[in-house]
């Protein structure tokens, strides 16, 4: 895979991530990395976070969730990748 190659990551992010900023702290770090996405609330206290743009920064951002440095704690990440569908602009919180 070249570094240019785009893609769209789908993470599910399970922990204590609801009501501590973790949206917040997912988007500024998907803004500093220029991807587009969203970061949704789920049931169970998970947070789904959709991003596309190249891979290699999609992958900065994973290892960022994965990082310890969030906010609230993080348990387990779980991700899928996927060709990117393209029509997302910005980044927002749901």
């Amino acid at each position: 895979m070249t570094e240019s190659e785009r893609a769209r990551l789908i993470a599910r992010v399970h922990g204590q991530v609801q009501g501590v900023g973790f949206r917040w702290w997912t988007r500024s770090r998907a803004l500093e990395l220029g991807l587009v996405g969203s970061a949704t609330n789920l049931p169970a206290s998970r947070v789904e976070v959709v991003a596309e743009g190249p891979r290699e920064d999609c992958e900065k951002l994973l290892e960022a969730l994965r990082s310890g440095r969030t906010p609230g704690r993080v348990d387990h990440v779980a991700e899928l990748w996927m060709e990117p569908k393209g029509g997302l602009t910005g980044f927002v919180e749901r």
